[in-house]
């Protein structure tokens, strides 16, 4: 977080107010509890840079605990590589600390509870349970097990800690209400059992806490002043506390949780599950393949902690959740390695170019600069010789006078060399430019409009280059209801290309950073050798995706592409029409209603989802968030508890108009 603090983001302000309130600065503590259930992506930087920013400008320990708690999923090789990213961000935690280091004091406390008779040990099916649990408008009932005596749960909940059962027969469940408005409420499991070995407890459990048991718990024994999350965890806010209140000691600083907008990027995937399924699949070469939206496989495509670390900051932090551009993040990098990054000579697609009049065996070391944007960089010597290559691109044997590279006739500079004229080129037996032949002047004082890049043969460097494209065509590739997110894949997202650079990169170290002049920038690739040396594409000089993305489709006339692309979002136009909702007369109302019925066909449930979290007065919107979220769930979406929660919320509301929609739904 920079020193330069602008006005105070609501997170800031809640703890501001604390503060205010009396909890003493030295109190603060925050946490980053990553589950090692795969690698971080560039999501989770945003709570990494809320946590740990908020830790440097306070001067407040930050923990890094783990939240391993399903060793199902859980490796050792997820711990090191989220704590190698943390690291390399620029981050340093205070304790390192997991959630398998309570697993003990969090059984005690469950026994603690049983006897209380706040749980219960039940032996229903999964789906008998889920069954009883009811829905957003309909109360649960309770299970045929949920009233056992204290001495039978007990009896039950060792014999599941002995491993006397399988996977299945029996969990443990908080007794809360099952009538409870907040379905998260309804007597929620406490423990179940795993029969697999943790990769630090080996096989000492059988048994193992659920997230919302272990979350709030571990919080409370870290001390944790503020602990914070996404917003999808906003409805288990109210059981974090139930959970707290069974066991918390008043004398000791309680935990508050508050949620934040998630940060989600466009063309990109954020799910680890479906991440993992590209890793799996050999989609990708794994999860450093600088195509992930890993924050390891950022790193190996030559992404600098400080842009990432700008983007986030740029992006801010948000109460509702939205699709952030992935060219923001680009136009980051793009920036941080303009500064940084030295300038070399690459050439990705070769055509040989003979300077005639230029002394055959000469050879000319020219000044060549490291980087306009330091003082301090300094120059290095590129050799210069009669035979080079230059770009295929930049040459043409006829063209218009707006065309202001190479052309017969036409004359350009050589980057940090003399002016050459084209006069003749050789052709292939099936037409191909193979040679174009120039000449030089010595003259490097007059003023040409052209320059370009290029390589002495002699002295070139033969390196392979892996250019890279996004690696979904889609903007939003998991979103379709319809599709698998797979079948967005981009079939051309790398392109192995054999390139020629300039000497000087001989002696560069895996992850180096350059800048390859009028082509990009570029970094040394993990698999690079001495012997061999492999550049990725880290991003190019300008945006040209947005230039692609709307040119039009074959044949497409103009006026349709015009009207298509100014064609505002359905779910911004439904997000209009629900503000005067309230206002409009009955008969008025059935035409809007109408009208965002058809408009939700186009709106996914991502573009809905942030509208969950409209304000309480702004009944319009929410009433026309619940029309949309019915046509969503009769097109076959499934509920969830963010949508149990808005309907929960809608069903207590004033207004009787969006009573009745959230009955509808």
């Amino acid at each position: 977080m920079s020193e330069e603090r602008r006005s105070l983001n609501f997170i800031e302000q809640i703890i501001e107010e604390d503060l205010a309130n009396g909890l003493p600065e030295s109190k603060l503590r925050f946490r980053f509890p990553p589950e090692p259930n795969g690698y971080l992506h560039i999501g989770h930087t945003k709570a990494i840079g809320i946590s740990f920013g908020l830790g440097e400008y306070y001067k407040a320990p930050v923990n890094l605990r783990f939240d391993d708690t399903n060793p199902a999923k859980e490796e050792q090789e997820y711990v090191d590589a989220i704590k190698e990213d943390i690291t390399w961000l620029g981050y340093q935690w205070d304790q390192e600390l997991y959630s398998s280091d309570y697993f003990q004091i969090l059984y005690d406390w469950a026994i603690q509870i049983i006897k209380e008779g706040k749980a219960y040990v039940d032996s229903q099916s999964s789906e008998a349970m889920a069954e009883q649990k009811g829905t957003p408008t309909q109360p649960g009932i309770e299970g045929p097990y949920r009233n056992r005596s204290i001495a039978e749960n007990l009896e039950l909940f060792e014999r599941m800690k002995n491993g006397d059962f399988e996977e299945g027969e029996h969990i443990l469940r908080a007794k809360i209400d099952m009538q409870h408005p907040n379905m998260l409420m309804r007597d929620p499991i406490m423990y179940r059992v795993i029969n697999k070995d943790h990769h630090r407890t080996g096989d000492n459990w059988c048994i193992y806490p659920m997230y919302d048991w272990t979350h709030g718990e571990s919080d409370y024994i870290e001390q944790i002043s503020h602990s914070l999350c996404s917003l999808e965890f906003k409805p288990h806010r109210e059981l974090y506390d139930w959970f707290l209140d069974q066991i918390v000691d008043p004398n000791k600083l309680r935990p508050k949780q508050r949620e934040f907008a998630r940060l989600n990027l466009s063309y990109t995937i954020m799910s680890k599950r479906k991440l993992l399924k590209l890793v799996e699949d050999g989609i990708v070469s794994g999860w450093d393949d600088p195509r992930m939206p890993t924050i390891s496989g950022l790193r190996r495509r030559g992404y600098t902690p400080n842009a990432i670390k700008k983007f986030v900051e740029t992006v801010g932090v948000a109460k509702r959740d939205n699709v952030i551009d992935v060219s923001l993040l680009e136009f980051c990098v793009r920036e941080d390695l303009n500064r940084v990054a030295p300038r070399v000579m690459a050439v990705l697609n070769p055509l040989k170019l003979v300077i005639t009049n230029y002394p055959e065996g000469k050879v000319e070391w020219m000044d060549a600069e490291n980087n306009p944007e330091d003082d301090n960089a300094g120059f290095r010597k590129v050799p210069f010789s009669r035979e080079l290559y230059i770009e295929k691109e930049d040459f043409k044997e006829e063209a218009g006078n707006k065309f202001f590279r190479l052309k017969l006739g036409g004359e350009v500079r050589l980057k940090n060399a003399y002016i050459i004229v084209a006069d003749r080129v050789i052709k292939d037996a099936n037409g191909n430019i193979t040679e174009v032949h120039c000449t030089y002047s010595e003259d490097t004082s007059r003023k040409v409009k052209g320059t370009l890049h290029w390589v002495s043969i002699e002295h070139a460097i033969k390196a392979e280059v892996r250019e890279y494209d996004r690696l979904f065509m889609d903007e939003a590739p998991d979103t379709h209801q319809d599709k698998d997110f797979m079948e967005f894949l981009n079939p051309n997202s790398l392109k192995v290309i054999e390139a020629y650079v300039e000497p000087s990169l001989k002696e560069v170290f895996q992850g180096d950073r350059f800048q390859f002049q009028r082509l990009g920038y570029f970094n040394v690739d993990n698999d690079s050798t001495s012997d061999k040396l492999i550049f990725n594409k880290t991003v190019g000089l300008r945006d040209t995706w947005a230039k692609q993305s709307v040119k039009p489709v074959q044949r497409q006339k103009a006026n349709s592409q015009k009207s298509q692309l100014t064609k505002r979002k359905a779910i911004d136009v439904i997000q209009q029409l629900g503000k005067k909702y309230t206002n409009l007369p009955e008969a008025k109302q059935q035409k809007v209603k109408a009208e965002i019925k058809v408009l939700a066909k186009e709106v996914s449930y991502e573009e809905l989802l942030p509208l969950f979290n409209t304000a309480t007065k702004k009944v319009g919107t929410r009433i026309a968030v619940a029309i949309t979220l019915k046509t969503l769930l009769e097109a076959g979406l499934s509920k969830n508890s963010d949508i149990d929660d808005f309907i929960s919320k809608a069903l207590q509301d004033k207004n009787n108009l969006l009573v009745d929609e959230a009955k509808a739904i």
